[in-house]
């Protein structure tokens, strides 16, 4: 197989450790990003020559610039991986301001703000591929995780046309949208709102109350993911969308068939309101 050098943000725990640790492995080349590069020193000291640690806090547009052009000169990027991210419980009521704009920061304009910085690299060389870590979150929004589905509805839309507008340079994107898995997700790395009372017997309280016990409780195997997005890339038919874990297609497949036959039922009463300019 041909080696391939990837650029991975969030890289010190969950799914971002675990691909780089995965590709590593296999014989590719890895930048390893976390905003504590201590976090990552380690892959470095066990595959020397092959893995570079850099500090990124994605949402500083000075390290973003830095991380890209080290990454850059010293072997190029081949693959990235928008992997850093973190998930915010609440209802919308529940959520400070400061809360919204942080997990918009991090999910959403991080995003956006390395993936223009490695762009002029990628088009300039006419190849590259670019996998964007949504969710499950992405394509059905959660009761409860109102803003977390903000930032990755808001990803997927971005995305979707990016891949568009890139394709003619020979580059690909992958949007990612795993279900389930045991990561620190609903550990370490989910924020929590204060709740409001009146919410507690509702859907977002439901939706609090599963994920307080669900931590290393979740059905997917991070490991297994990492391999189902490594064999992707290396596919040159890839999608652009890959769902991950039976939970996110069973979710995604049923939102689906019931906007389907929701646009069905109103299409006379859509189409009606055309009117031929005069």
């Amino acid at each position: 197989m041909t080696q391939l050098r990837w650029f991975i943000t969030g890289a010190s725990t969950g799914f971002g450790r675990i691909l780089a640790e995965t590709l590593l492995d296999q014989g590719d080349q890895v930048v390893a990003t976390a905003r504590k590069p201590e976090t990552v020193a380690d892959l470095v000291e066990r595959y020397p020559g092959a893995a570079l640690a850099l500090p990124l806090d994605v949402t500083d547009p000075a390290q973003v610039s830095a991380a890209v052009s080290a990454a850059v000169d010293s072997g190029g990027i081949d693959v990235l991986v928008n992997n850093a991210g973190h998930g915010l419980l609440g209802a919308l009521e529940e959520l400070t301001d400061e809360q919204i704009h942080e997990v918009l920061g991090v999910n959403l304009f991080g995003v956006l703000a390395v993936t223009r910085a490695v762009l002029p690299h990628m088009r300039a060389r006419r190849s590259g591929h670019i996998v964007q870590m949504s969710s499950v979150g992405g394509v059905v929004a959660n009761p409860g995780h109102a803003v977390y589905a903000t930032s990755k509805f808001a990803l997927e839309g971005a995305s979707e046309a990016l891949a568009g507008e890139v394709a003619p340079f020979g580059i690909r994107v992958t949007l990612v949208e795993p279900g389930p898995f045991r990561t620190d997700f609903l550990g370490r790395s989910l924020g929590w709102a204060t709740p409001i009372q009146d919410y507690a017997d509702g859907p977002a309280g439901a939706l609090r109350d599963r994920f307080s016990t669900g931590h290393g409780q979740q059905p997917g195997d991070p490991a297994l993911a990492c391999q189902a997005i490594i064999g992707v890339v290396r596919d040159g038919s890839s999608p652009l969308r890959l769902p991950l874990g039976q939970a996110a297609v069973e979710r995604i497949r049923d939102k689906l068939q019931r906007q389907l036959t929701e646009l069905e039922a109103y299409a006379d009463l859509a189409v009606s309101t055309d009117r031929p300019a005069n």
